[in-house]
């Protein structure tokens, strides 16, 4: 049975479309009020803190690994974040799809991780949501933009402002605006740990 609402597109909604439309407003709103809950918690300047409410929210953390103050978060749930990992000051997470960050990953401040995006061929704008993978003892650099669909390999190192759009070899340099090759690590065994955060950071 129709009913005399109508969904964007113009077409007219059955009462159990209008209900499952109801229903995710409503998931949309309380996730919503999570990730701003989840933005103020970031202006408190306690790494414990800050790690024990994220934790709360659904973020899996690993021994050892921190996220500066201000990082904001699309969606906790799907955020997967190993052992002695950094995350800079600032940064976004965005967990609309799985993303999964390594062991003893430097992520500097004001790096934006995105696995959601539109598709600008679709006639309804609709989003189109990729996994983003970052593997162990990866380095990306300040301001910096990963876009979705993409895995970034061991040892890689992302420069300053640059836009990853596609896979990152293993132990890679890459930078620019779309991300290229500029170089590779010539070490590829690593052991080291990134140590201790800054305390009011």
């Amino acid at each position: 049975m129709e009913t005399a609402l109508k969904d964007k597109t113009g077409k007219n909604l059955t009462l159990g479309e209008l209900f499952t439309k109801v229903v995710n407003r409503i998931k949309s709103v309380s996730l919503e009020l999570i990730v701003y809950k989840l933005h103020l918690t970031g202006c408190i300047p306690s790494h414990t803190f800050r790690r024990f409410i994220y934790r709360i929210a659904g973020i899996k953390i690993g021994k050892g690994s921190v996220i500066h103050m201000k990082a904001r978060f699309y969606d906790p749930r799907n955020i997967v974040i190993g052992e002695d990992t950094i995350i800079g000051e600032g940064s976004i997470l965005d967990g609309r799809a799985k993303l999964t960050i390594g062991n003893h990953v430097d992520i500097a401040s004001e790096v934006m991780v995105y696995n959601s995006q539109h598709d600008i061929e679709d006639e309804n704008f609709s989003a189109v949501d990729k996994p983003v993978i970052i593997e162990d003892y990866v380095f990306i650099g300040p301001r910096s933009i990963v876009l979705p669909g993409v895995t970034i390999g061991k040892g890689a190192i992302v420069a300053a402002a640059a836009v990853v759009t596609k896979d990152v070899p293993p132990y890679a340099i890459i930078g620019g605006v779309p991300g290229k090759i500029i170089g590779e690590r010539k070490l590829k065994t690593y052991h080291y740990r990134l140590g201790r955060a800054r305390w009011f950071r």
